[in-house]
């Protein structure tokens, strides 16, 4: 007999493989939707800068910085919006599994091309206001902190988690050994 907790977790659920797609479809759209008005954000920020008082007297390091992190921002934009572009292209015939696969990464892509863009921005706004060792510094912990929550601490909760037959409402339970059960996410 097998062991519920041994079972991938989209038999649990009882969904065609096309409703998984759609569902893991609609959830990745809706991360995007999260991320992709943070990245508007920036770019409108960093696309009023070149117009401030202060922007001609910034010297070749920051004016490299600046359009680097535009540029980067840019393409961060671009790659969360590519999920719905690749959609459009491909409605109706019958892709959605591989619109899936290609649009989650494009938005893996589109977080580690963010985290550069927030990286300079954050860089380049504390060299202009603080001096430069400041800059590289807060520069240096903003990618630090992407990295530790963006990358690091969802592989430290994929790897201590354990999957349950508890129902998929349910919040995080005990099991042996202290370790918290598997979420419901792909």
């Amino acid at each position: 007999m097998c062991d519920m907790a041994d079972r991938p977790h989209h038999e649990l659920r009882n969904e065609t493989p096309l409703e998984r797609a759609d569902r893991n479809f609609a959830e990745l759209l809706q991360e995007v939707r999260v991320t992709q008005a943070g990245v508007q954000i920036l770019f409108a920020f960093l696309l009023t800068l070149a117009f401030t008082q202060r922007f001609p007297d910034i010297d070749a390091f920051q004016r490299t910085t600046y359009v680097v992190t535009l540029l980067l921002s840019m393409l961060a934009a671009v790659l969360f919006t590519a999920p719905a572009a690749l959609h459009r292209s491909l409605f109706q015939q019958n892709a959605k599994p591989v619109i899936v696969q290609v649009s989650s990464r494009l938005a893996s892509a589109g977080l580690a091309v963010l985290m550069l863009a927030f990286t300079g921005s954050v860089l380049l706004v504390v060299d202009v206001t603080l001096g430069r060792a400041a800059g590289i510094a807060a520069g240096a912990g903003t990618m630090a902190a992407c990295v530790l929550l963006w990358g690091v601490l969802p592989r430290l909760v994929r790897r201590t988690s354990v999957r349950t037959d508890q129902p998929v409402t349910e919040g995080p339970t005990e099991t042996p050994g202290g370790r918290g059960r598997k979420s419901s996410e792909d």
